[in-house]
C-alpha cells in the first residue's frame, strides 16, 4: 500500500521556560535553564479528513552551536529561527507523504540556515520537530501506534532519496521487522559537576526534594546498571574524576556497562587516545575500562571527520554525535574508522531510522546508539523512547529526569493527564509525576500501544507562550 499524501495546515510554535534542579555540566558548558519548544500542526487529507499532531524539544545552548562568541540567548534564538524556517517551508500547500514533506525541504533548509549563520545541526532542529508532529498526526488519523505505522511504512520512507548509498536496500523489508521491546535500560548520565557519594554532599547543599542528588543515590533509587560518563579534556582531572566514579560503580557486585562522552573536548584522535591509554594503565580503573562499550564524539566537530581514527577505534569503538549534522555523515565517519552514530530526536527521526538501516546493511562493527539531550517528561521523552525502541536498542541515555524535577513548571492538570495516560512510565506516588525507573529499566508499554506517536496526553496549550522571534539569533556568517 502506498503512503498517504496530505497537506500541512495551522503550524503553531510555543515555548515554556525550564529550570534545572541540578546544574548540568557537559564540555565547557554548565546548563541551569533553557526554554522548551512546543509545536502543533494539522494534516489534511484530499478527502477532507484531518488530524492534529504535536512535538516538543528542549532548546539546549552550546550544543548545536558551540561558538563561544554566541550567548545562550543567541543560541536559543538560532533554534527559534530554525523552527520558523521549517514552519514556513512546510506550509507550502503541497501534497506529499510524511517523509516526502521532510525530504522536499531538507537541502533548501540547510542552505537557508547557512545564509543566516546556522550550521546544519541547528538547521536540522526545526525540521526534526515538524517531522515528529507530522508523524504524530498521521498516526492519530489512522489510529496506529508509531511502531505499527513504521512496519507498514505509512510515512513513505525512501532509502535512496536522502541516503543514496542505500540505493537498492530494501527499506520496506527492514521496516517490516520493527519489533520494539517493551522495556529499555536507562543509561544514567554522570555530569562533570554531579556529586558522587552521599557522604560527599554537604547537608547545606542538599535539595531534599525527594529525588536522588548523587550518583550513589541514583543507583540506590533506580537500580541502574548502565552509565554515561562525561570527561573534560584534561587527562589528570579526568583520571581523578573517573577513579572517583569507579569507586562508586565498583562497589556493586553486579556487572555494569558504560559509555564515555568526550563532548568534543579533544583536537584530534591522539588526545582521546592518550586518555584511554592512561585509563587502561590505572589499576583502579580496570573494571571501569572493561565495562566501557564505546567513546562518544571525543574530537571537536570541526576536525572529527578530517583524519582516520582507525588506530584508536581498534582498541575501543568510537561514535559521532555532534558531528552528525547531515545525512552524509555516517558513511564519511565509517570510512575514517568510526563504528557508530547516535540517535537523537532533535536531529531527526528519519535520519536515525536511515542510519540504523545503514548499520544493519553494513554489518559487523556498525551500530547506532540512543543518546539524550535532556529530553523533558511528556512529548519529548515519550517520542524519543518510542523511536529508540523501534530501532531495536536495549539501552538509552536518559538525563532529563535527573536534572529537572518531573514536568517542571507544567500546570498540575497537564502533569496529571500524562501520569494518568501513562501510569507505567510515570510514578505519581509522591504527588508529583516523575519518570519511573525500576531495576534500571523504563517500561514502554503504554507509549508503544498509544495510537499516535507515543502520547495519549497533550500539553496544556493555553499555558504556553507564543514563540518569541524578536531576539537577534546569530553572528552573520557564523558556521561553528
Amino acid at each position: 500500500m502506498s503512503a498517504p499524501s496530505f497537506h500541512l495546515r495551522d503550524i503553531q510554535l510555543y515555548e515554556r521556560p525550564v529550570t534545572l534542579r541540578l546544574p548540568f555540566r557537559f564540555g565547557v558548558v554548565t546548563l541551569r535553564a533553557a526554554p522548551q519548544a512546543f509545536l502543533r500542526l494539522r494534516i489534511e487529507m484530499p478527502d477532507g479528513r484531518s488530524a492534529e499532531g504535536q512535538a516538543a524539544e528542549l532548546m539546549v545552548p552550546k550544543w548545536f552551536d558551540k561558538n563561544p562568541a554566541l550567548s545562550n540567548e543567541q543560541n536559543f534564538a538560532q533554534l527559534r529561527l530554525s523552527l520558523r524556517h521549517a514552519a514556513e517551508a512546510y506550509a507550502d500547500n503541497a501534497q506529499r507523504s510524511a517523509f516526502g514533506h521532510s525530504a522536499a525541504h531538507h537541502r533548501a533548509l540547510v542552505d537557508l540556515g547557512s545564509r543566516h549563520g546556522l550550521n546544519p545541526l541547528v538547521a536540522s532542529y526545526g525540521p526534526a520537530l515538524l517531522d515528529r508532529a507530522v508523524i504524530d498526526a498521521l498516526c492519530r488519523l489512522t489510529q496506529q501506534p508509531f511502531a505499527q505505522a513504521l512496519r507498514g511504512n505509512l510515512f513513505g520512507i525512501e532509502a535512496a532519496t536522502l541516503t543514496p548509498d542505500l540505493a537498492g536496500f530494501d527499506i520496506a523489508a527492514y521496516l517490516a521487522e520493527v519489533s520494539p521491546a517493551r522495556r529499555i535500560a536507562a543509561r544514567h548520565t554522570v555530569g562533570m559537576l554531579d556529586p558522587l557519594t552521599e557522604s560527599g554532599l554537604p547537608a547545606a547543599e542538599r535539595l531534599n526534594d525527594g529525588l536522588p542528588e548523587t550518583l550513589q543515590g541514583a543507583i540506590a533509587r533506580y537500580g541502574l546498571r548502565w552509565f554515561k560518563l562525561k570527561v573534560g579534556g584534561d587527562i589528570a582531572a579526568d583520571l581523578a574524576r573517573l577513579k572517583a566514579i569507579a569507586a562508586v560503580l565498583d562497589a556493586a557486585p553486579e556487572p555494569y556497562r558504560a559509555s564515555l562522552d568526550g563532548n568534543e573536548q579533544y583536537d584530534d584522535a591522539d588526545g582521546i587516545a592518550a586518555l584511554w591509554r592512561a585509563m587502561r594503565a590505572e589499576p583502579d580503573l580496570r573494571r571501569l575500562c572493561a565495562s566501557i562499550q564505546y567513546i562518544e564524539q571525543p574530537i571537536k566537530r570541526a576536525a572529527a571527520l578530517d583524519k582516520p581514527v582507525a588506530s584508536l577505534a581498534g582498541e575501543i569503538p568510537l561514535i559521532v554525535d555532534e558531528s552528525d549534522a547531515d545525512y552524509d555523515v555516517f558513511p564519511r565517519a565509517r570510512a575514517l574508522g568510526y563504528g557508530g552514530i547516535s540517535s537523537k530526536t532533535c536531529k531527526g527521526v528519519y535520519r536515525a531510522i536511515l542510519n540504523a538501516a545503514r548499520a544493519l546493511h553494513w554489518g559487523e562493527g556498525c551500530f547506532i546508539t540512543g543518546e539524550d539531550l535532556t529530553c523533558q517528561a511528556g512529548l519529548a521523552l515519550q517520542q524519543d523512547l518510542a523511536l529508540v525502541a523501534a530501532l531495536g536498542l536495549y539501552h538509552v541515555e536518559r538525563n532529563g529526569h535527573h536534572y529537572v524535577d518531573g514536568f517542571g513548571t507544567a500546570p498540575a492538570s497537564e502533569q496529571a493527564a500524562f501520569a494518568t495516560a501513562h501510569p507505567d512510565l510515570y510514578d505519581a506516588s509522591s504527588g508529583k509525576p516523575r519518570l519511573r525507573i525500576a531495576q534500571g529499566d523504563i517500561a514502554l508499554g503504554s507509549l508503544l500501544d498509544a495510537p499516535n506517536f507515543a502520547s495519549n496526553a497533550a500539553p496544556d496549550w493555553a499555558s504556553l507562550a507564543a514563540m518569541n522571534f524578536t531576539a537577534s539569533p546569530v553572528l552573520e556568517g557564523n558556521n561553528a
